[in-house]
């Protein structure tokens, strides 16, 4: 009987904890491998920036015109879509037509 519970909540252990950090571990190691010059990235840090330059285990992102960090790739947290940003003058203009 003892066997029984123990082998039940090693199971449950198993699909609930480690299956599914093992395929977020998959995912982000995939998503590590894919990225290339160009892309806007997230770290860990929250610091946004576009990928400057790739190498094995260092990116160089440029978070702003000139600036570029060099920093390990196991920071990058995840691919970004970057919408530009608006201009004081439309924003402005919306407001007086209403």
């Amino acid at each position: 009987m003892n066997i029984l519970f123990f082998g039940a909540l090693f199971a449950i252990m198993y699909f609930v904890l480690i299956r599914p950090q093992q395929r977020q571990a998959k995912e982000q190691q995939v998503l590590l491998s894919a990225l290339k010059k160009g892309d806007d990235v997230i770290t860990t840090g929250g610091i946004l920036g576009k990928i400057y330059a790739v190498d094995e285990k260092v990116i160089t992102l440029e978070i702003a015109s000139g600036v570029k960090v060099r920093m390990l790739k196991g920071s990058v947290q995840g691919k970004v879509t970057v919408e530009p940003a608006k201009s004081p003058e439309s924003t402005e203009a919306k407001k007086e037509e209403k």
